[in-house]
């Protein structure tokens, strides 16, 4: 088989560098589509990427003008995307079609874990969840349903960016749900097999969707902080505090938009009662997934940590 003209958007982030990294390594030739194409990408240095078989184009995934005009440039015909919450009024549907008229083959999307059962059954007050089902519901619409890929990746381990102003600040992190459980699934190992399926490396019986959760069972996240506050060698504590005040804390430490952390509380609280896609089945089939597709166990939190300890260090 030939190597393939891949297209990535979005490989400025954790995933998308890592997309793209795994598919040059299985012989693809790699275009970036990118908003702002002189950004670095974390993991690609410039001597590399000149050197390899990449190239940089400019594209904004909500602007499928933009989108078609990369696509037919480069050539490409297999595409990675991620679902834009929140940013597209029709769930992507004109970026699915932008990618078809130019010449699109097959899609890899970078979904979520919370979709469980019918994609056309979720509802919308299970926001998350139901912004990613529309997403694949406009490419199985779009390019039927063997012409694109799922990823449903669970809790990423890069959420724990979070806590990182109150661990170097304040010694203290405070948090509404300190004892619920997490995968803490490596960012990176999600884009290494996003990455993997898009250059066709998989073989034959390519499943859709694909489920991935970490290697954690029982890391909760007070575990977690631990492992953080080591880490960065910094002594630190965790306090339980009411959901009110939890969603306080992450609007003021965590910088996030009070939109975003009412979602996140509700769905912290819904697990705190079993309930919700935090509870969803982790099989040892799928915990398995990881090792299946990258041939390498799954990196552990206190690895993915270590690894990216600068992103924690003042």
């Amino acid at each position: 088989m030939s190597p393939r003209n891949v297209i990535v958007f979005g490989p400025t982030g954790g995933v998308g560098s890592a997309v793209a990294r795994a598919a040059h390594s299985h012989g693809a030739k790699v275009f970036l589509a990118m908003r702002n194409t002189s950004k670095s990408i974390p993991g690609l240095a410039a001597t590399g990427e000149q050197a390899g078989r990449y190239e940089r184009v400019q594209a904004d995934l909500n602007n499928p003008d933009s989108i078609q005009a990369a696509v037919t440039k480069t050539g490409a015909t297999y595409a990675f995307i991620y679902s834009a919450l929140g940013t597209s009024p029709d769930h992507m549907r004109s970026t699915a079609e932008a990618l078809k008229a130019a010449n699109i083959e097959f899609v890899v999307l970078l979904s979520s874990f919370g979709i469980q059962g019918d994609i056309r059954a979720i509802q919308p007050d299970d926001f998350i969840a139901y912004e990613h089902a529309q997403v694949e519901i406009s490419l199985e619409d779009v390019f039927g349903p063997q012409g694109y890929v799922a990823v449903r990746p669970a809790f990423f381990a890069s959420n724990s960016l979070w806590w990182r102003k109150q661990i170097l600040e304040d010694g203290e992190v405070k948090w509404a749900f300190p004892d619920l459980k997490f995968d803490f699934i490596s960012p990176e190992d999600i884009g290494a097999i996003c990455g993997t399926i898009l250059a066709g490396a998989v073989g034959d019986g390519q499943e859709n969707p694909v489920f991935l959760v970490g290697p954690e069972k029982d890391l909760s996240v007070a575990d977690a902080i631990g492992v953080l506050g080591q880490v960065v060698k910094k002594p630190v504590t965790v306090t339980k505090v009411s959901p009110e005040e939890g969603l306080q804390v992450m609007m003021a430490k965590s910088g996030l938009p009070e939109s975003v952390a009412k979602i996140l509380t509700e769905s912290f609280a819904k697990a705190s009662g079993n309930q919700g896609i935090l509870h969803a089945p982790q099989t040892p089939e799928l915990r398995a997934n990881i090792e299946k597709y990258l041939k390498r166990p799954a990196t552990r939190f206190s690895e993915w940590a270590e690894l990216n300890k600068d992103k924690f260090e003042a």
